[in-house]
């Protein structure tokens, strides 16, 4: 069997093929072409990647002003910020949106507009609001390793994706003793959870499916023979939300395996891993359950394939991490847009529109929203936030 695919590199991180084509090579006494299996691309979360450009550098850009005690910065210091490359990338941003960045003095600085610094004060108010919100995502992350345990340069790593601040080591962790502790761990400093907490042990779906009524209609013990449908989504406790890409067509064959599939029960993500048998389907099934409520605990629903593969130890994720993604291509979504290749959870997103988003998010689309472009960041009609005038 050939497989032209996106694969792990010796170092454990894996790069995205842009053709996304499977070559599989079947034995056959006739000498018949190997069989193409298309991984079906999705304009609209391939939209996403594209559509977040601008609004990241405004918002960086945006930052490092604020960082300044003049909140102002010299355009000749620009470039020890953001190094020689980058720097115009951010000049053609001051040009280009006046509304949010003003050019003044001699020699010449860059500052918020006053319309820009108003909302910008709105900040401080998001973050607080995000705060209970990141402590119970970090206890929930640490509650899906098998250690209860993450090394802080991992934190690091995903933490702009958590919608941690930088400095969480000292500003956060520090303020909730009794949830997290520092200790030193075979040469590496750890986060440790202090206190399990049961009613944090509820993944992102199975809170959906109990807003939907289905784990109640099946604690009643009332059970009805449910179908498949042709787009694959069953209705089950144990079921996930199916989007399959467009022109992906799957055959009675397949929508029959995946109802075995969905109907099959499986352990807890939050249920420690060794207790189990890394080969019984139940557990593999799991370890597609942890992939999702990882990205369920991310601000945009979506990792990076690096950073997805760095809980690989802590949390037993599959060893052919980029196999299981694309094998389950109706839950998660891989695309090779943007500078490292990046997984979504289908079921966070409408088309290109994130449907839930957090208080940070929204200030951030506000800000944004200066720069006169309507509905540039991803949100749905109910969390959006028009065009600041």
């Amino acid at each position: 069997m050939l497989r032209h695919v996106p694969f792990p590199s010796s170092r454990g991180n894996f790069q995205c093929s842009p053709t996304f084509l499977l070559h599989t090579r079947q034995k056959s006494s006739g000498g018949s072409r190997p069989k193409k299996k298309v991984y079906h691309r999705v304009s609209d979360l391939d939209r996403v990647m594209e559509l977040r450009k601008k609004p990241s550098l405004i918002l960086e850009l945006s930052s490092i002003i604020q960082s300044h005690k003049t909140q102002s910065l010299l355009l000749r210091d620009l470039e020890k910020n953001v190094g020689f490359v980058r720097k115009w990338d951010f000049m053609a941003l001051i040009e280009r949106y006046p509304t949010i960045f003003r050019v003044s003095g001699s020699p010449p600085g860059v500052s918020l507009t006053l319309k820009a610094q108003s909302v910008a004060q709105e900040e401080v108010q998001a973050k607080a609001l995000m705060e209970p919100l990141l402590v119970n995502n970090l206890r929930k992350l640490l509650m899906l390793t098998v250690d209860c345990r993450v090394p802080l340069q991992t934190i690091e790593f995903v933490g702009p994706e958590l919608g941690l601040p930088c400095d969480f080591r000292e500003s956060l962790v520090p303020k909730y003793p009794h949830f997290f502790s520092v200790k030193r761990v075979s040469g590496k400093d750890c986060l440790e959870l202090e206190d399990w907490n049961s009613s944090l042990a509820v993944t992102a779906r199975e809170a959906r499916l109990a807003e939907e009524g289905v784990l109640s209609a099946n604690q009643s013990g009332v059970r009805k023979r449910v179908k498949i449908s042709k787009d694959g989504n069953y209705l089950g406790p144990f079921a996930f939300k199916m989007n399959f890409p467009p022109g992906f067509r799957p055959n009675v064959s397949y929508l029959e395996n995946l109802e075995k599939w969905q109907r099959m029960d499986f352990p807890s993500p939050y249920l420690n891993a060794r207790r189990l048998n890394p080969t019984a389907p139940e557990t593999r099934k799991r370890a597609v359950a942890v992939i999702h409520e990882l990205l369920s605990l991310t601000m945009e629903k979506r990792m990076t394939s690096v950073q997805l593969d760095a809980f690989q130890a802590e949390c037993h994720l599959p060893s052919k991490l980029l196999l299981c993604l694309i094998k389950h291509h109706g839950i998660f979504y891989l695309t090779n847009k943007g500078v490292r290749s990046t997984v979504f959870l289908k079921d966070a997103y409408l088309d290109s529109n994130l449907i839930d988003k957090c208080p940070l998010l929204r200030f951030n689309d506000k800000f944004v929203a200066l720069s006169g472009r309507r509905n540039m960041d991803l949100c749905n009609s109910n969390s959006s936030i028009g065009t600041v005038v």
